[in-house]
């Protein structure tokens, strides 16, 4: 239970429900165990119409309501009494039916609020969690903490929680008045259950081990599923559908054997439960059997135990369903716990505030290391990048020019050095804030499965105008090919915008930017899949709109056409060059050679 204290929170927000659904619970079984009293009491007045009947020698009831009712109920004939009996106890079954359905209506619709509530809770955890996070852990396992662990959790707050409560009360009402009518009949019959605890306690700790495998194979199948849909057209352009099929089967072949070996010990427990709760109810008539041969005015008190018996099975039996299901929540409170206690490395700090930004920037010998991998991207970079200026950076794959641009976003922290905005440290600059101030366009362009026209309104946390969105995109030189699509801007672009080519998509993405209009954009490779011309058009309506902005461009061509105020080449983490385009030129390095080289190619 210790890794569901963490839902308790959501328990005490809906207390009114729960303690009124505990209320329903108890009130519908206290009107549950009138019912065997009231047969006692008829079956003993039968017995004295008998043919040498003997008035039966009855325990007062221990609840009033009965022996008030047994009181009154006395000044009538023997018919009369049945008759009235037999009302009360349709009665007392109706009320408890009403009870019952309240107690679902508090209980169930409580579960169903913390589910609503947890899920929030999740999704705004990773909202929160920093980039190195999601570099360490799959999106199907993230979704499957989601939706499938969350709905455990829900067995437990809702169905678990609800007999958990109602087995209670009626095996407290039950033996409360079985030990009040006879306390020898009630320790015969009671005897075997003490070995259903024990069972219980063994088995749970099983059942709580195989539920986080279970739970666990089960995040590996929907992590390959999701990379499969996601990456379908790679495993169809190389023939790998049976490969991939293969992987899969693997995967859920061991989900299956673990579920099965679950199921093994649910499918032993179970009837288990089952045969020690149906052992007592096989003493119950076997001793008062004895009883009645011995002395005849006892019927009614065994009847009433048989009933009582017959009440406690269902109670006895769901122990052990009860005892899964909290185990099975257990185990998936345990892995939601893991992300919920997670604490992002990137977070605002105590005395963090909202600087003033001009985009006046530099890094003074930055150093950084991918944890998950080892690489070393940033080697003691120093680098200085004025108000207004527009700075083109150069470099082979793995150069460190993604790194630098998600640095300045603050995803990571730097190992050494620090990044200062305007002479003031990132990391007293509010994480909203700083981006806010902040335009980027990444290398992996990522569209949502939505409209183009919601897409580039992404970029602004207001609603923008149709004019504003038609802009950017005219000068991300895409308006006249969303005219084209079929529904213009409300045209649906598809998972990931799967519909677009990748030149539409990377333009959709620089409108999504440009609408923004911040101090400092950040173009991470992003006119890679379009053509010369459109190239051209783009970079002659950047030099227009970026002003006096400070931007900063990272690409593997040169941009001739654009009037770069400073021209920065990395290699391995460090600059390796550092001018304008006629200085390096003249440096006849890494620049004027990748320059000669696309001028031959053009």
């Amino acid at each position: 239970m210790k890794h569901l204290k963490a839902v308790n929170k959501y328990l005490w927000k809906y207390r009114l429900r729960f303690f009124a659904g505990i209320l329903f619970i108890c009130a519908s079984n206290y009107f549950a165990v009138l019912a065997p009293e009231i047969t006692g009491y008829v079956i003993n007045k039968v017995q004295e119409m008998l043919p040498n009947g003997k008035p039966a020698s009855v325990n007062p009831s221990q609840f009033a309501l009965i022996n008030n009712f047994f009181a009154w109920v006395d000044q009538f004939d023997y018919g009369k009494i049945v008759v009235i009996s037999s009302l009360v106890i349709l009665l007392l079954a109706v009320i408890r039916g009403v009870m019952m359905f309240f107690m679902r209506q508090t209980m169930i619709v409580m579960s169903r609020h913390i589910e609503y509530d947890q899920k929030n809770e999740v999704y705004d955890h990773y909202q929160k969690l920093d980039a190195g996070f999601y570099k360490m852990h799959s999106t199907g396992d993230l979704m499957n903490r989601m939706a499938e662990d969350v709905s455990r959790v829900r067995f437990y707050t809702g169905p678990a929680i609800m007999h958990l409560v109602n087995l209670v009360s009626i095996i407290a009402f039950c033996l409360f008045n079985m030990f009040g009518k006879d306390v020898k009949l009630s320790l015969l019959t009671l005897a075997p259950l003490p070995v259903l605890a024990v069972t219980i306690y063994f088995v749970n700790s099983i059942i709580h081990k195989k539920s986080e495998v279970v739970q666990a194979k089960l995040s590996d199948i929907t992590t390959t599923a999701q990379e499969s849909y996601s990456g379908i057209r790679v495993i169809k352009s190389f023939v790998q559908e049976k490969s991939m099929i293969n992987f899969f089967r693997i995967n859920n072949d061991a989900y299956r054997t673990n579920a099965i070996s679950l199921a093994k010990i649910e499918s032993v427990f179970f009837p288990t439960t089952a045969m020690i709760v149906g052992l007592s109810t096989l003493l119950t008539i076997f001793i008062g059997s004895m009883m009645i041969l011995n002395n005849s005015s006892s019927i009614g008190v065994v009847v009433e135990f048989v009933m009582y018996i017959n009440m406690l099975i269902f109670p006895f039996t769901a122990i052990g369903w009860v005892a899964n299901m909290i185990q099975r929540a257990s185990a998936s409170q345990k892995r939601l716990n893991e992300f919920l206690e997670t604490q992002p490395e990137i977070e605002d700090k105590p005395g963090t505030i909202n600087a003033d930004i001009n985009a006046d920037i530099r890094f003074d010998k930055v150093s950084f290391t991918y944890k998950n991998t080892g690489i070393k991207a940033l080697d003691h970079l120093s680098l200085d990048i004025r108000k207004g200026e527009k700075v083109l950076v150069l470099g082979k794959t793995g150069s460190g020019k993604t790194t630098l641009a998600q640095l300045l976003l603050h995803f990571y922290e730097p190992d050494e050095g620090k990044i200062l905005i305007d002479n003031t440290n990132i990391n007293n600059i509010r994480l909203s804030h700083l981006r806010d101030h902040i335009s980027y366009v990444p290398q992996d362009v990522f569209l949502f499965s939505d409209t183009v026209y919601n897409n580039i309104a992404f970029g602004l946390k207001e609603s923008p105008t149709v004019q504003q969105v038609e802009n950017a995109a005219k000068l991300a030189g895409i308006h006249n090919e969303i005219l084209s699509l079929d529904n213009g801007y409300q045209t649906r672009v598809g998972e990931r915008g799967v519909t677009l080519s990748g030149g539409q998509k990377q333009r959709i993405s620089i409108a999504r930017a440009l609408i923004k209009k911040p101090e400092l954009m950040i173009f991470d490779d992003c006119l890679s899949a379009v053509d010369a011309k459109t190239e051209n058009i783009i970079i002659n309506n950047l030099n227009t709109v970026l002003g006096d902005k400070t931007a900063i461009i990272i690409t593997h061509r040169i941009f001739t056409v654009f009037d770069f105020s400073k021209i920065i080449v990395l290699d391995e983490g460090r600059i390796i060059e550092q001018g304008s385009h006629a200085a390096l030129i003249k440096n006849n390095g890494y620049y004027a050679e990748l320059y000669n080289k696309q001028v031959m190619q053009a």
